[in-house]
């Protein structure tokens, strides 16, 4: 009885090796991928959709296909739209499972600091599923807007550039409520209290640092043109910022303002109204932000770009000082043909 028992014993742990190894000829073998792969599944793939991305991403050298597979272990119906990771080691069923569990990778999100909403929403929709029309039809939407606490004219100042992680199949609504809670975040208490003791609010000080931002893009620079324009907005003076003109004409292709561009009747043309306009003319950088909260102090009401045009400026506090700096760079100008 011992030694047919043995021989049992010995026949079922060999039955079981041989299974384990039919198995792993089926799905254990791994893809042929260099490096790590990423296989995107997108909304109404079943299966078969999935196995032919797969045979034209990864080569898999399993003889037993992921359609195939997925229907042997009843998870056709858990195929689930993402972002998933293949690398050299992965295997068919190791695939699946991601798949079925929706396990997939998150990737960087960049949000930039862009002229318009448009263009955030073409950048976004570039790196994730959801659509620019989409997004951009939420950020234009004032019902929408106003769920979040802004106007259409206000939301850029909602985004703060930063590289956030998400994943690819985030639907809008979400990665948009997901960007309201990183924009909390940065608005910390310090940062508050700065912008409270200076007399703003965090959408006033988004909207004059996209004005800086557009004014510099040399950072080291961007406290002083902070202060200046809080200089003018405590002695009540227009701000008379170039690129407020040149967002109210929304022709971006203007690269000297003249006068005829100044009789525009918008809210925009701080040439001829006073104070902030409605909102951020571009969405604020994180320098650019701070140099408003920690602007320079000083007594410059005046500023022009250096005739050099190294992106800097001159700055003065007096209109006589200001006019031949202005000279000088609209010679500069001229000389270059620029119009």
């Amino acid at each position: 009885m011992k030694i047919i028992s043995t021989i049992f014993v010995v026949v079922f742990l060999a039955a079981i090796a041989a299974g384990i190894a039919v198995g792993y000829s089926l799905v254990g073998k791994t893809f042929f991928v260099e490096g790590d792969t990423y296989l995107y599944v997108y909304p109404g793939d079943d299966a078969e959709a999935v196995s032919h991305r797969i045979d034209s991403l990864a080569a898999p050298s399993a003889p037993l296909s992921f359609s195939t597979l997925s229907h042997l272990l009843h998870r056709q119906d858990r195929i689930r739209t993402g972002r998933y990771l293949v690398t050299p080691s992965s295997n068919m069923l190791s695939l699946l499972r991601a798949i079925s569990n929706h396990n997939q990778q998150p990737l960087n999100l960049v949000v930039p600091s862009v002229r318009t909403v448009h263009d955030l929403a073409g950048r976004i929709s570039s790196r994730l599923l959801v659509d620019s029309v989409t997004i951009d039809g939420m950020l234009c939407d004032s019902l929408y807007c106003a769920s979040l606490g802004y106007t259409p004219q206000t939301i850029p100042s909602l985004f703060i550039p930063n590289t956030y992680e998400v994943y690819w199949d985030t639907p809008a609504d979400q990665l948009l409520q997901r960007l309201q809670c990183e924009h909390a975040a940065f608005w910390n208490s310090e940062r508050t209290a700065k912008a409270e003791a200076m007399g703003l609010t965090p959408i006033e000080v988004s909207t004059l640092a996209s004005i800086i931002d557009s004014e510099t893009s040399y950072n080291p620079e961007k406290p002083r043109v902070a202060g200046l324009y809080l200089n003018r907005l405590s002695h009540g003076m227009l701000l008379q910022s170039d690129p407020t003109v040149i967002f109210a004409h929304s022709d971006f292709t203007i690269r000297r303002v003249m006068h005829t561009h100044l009789l525009i009747d918008s809210p925009y043309n701080t040439y001829r109204y006073a104070g902030l306009p409605p909102g951020p003319i571009r969405i604020p950088s994180i320098a650019a932000i701070d140099a408003v909260l920690n602007y320079e102090p000083h007594d410059y009401i005046y500023m022009c770009a250096k005739e050099d045009f190294s992106g800097s400026h001159n700055f003065a506090a007096t209109y006589a000082e200001h006019s031949r700096n202005a000279r000088r760079y609209a010679q500069a100008l001229n000389q270059r043909g620029i119009k």
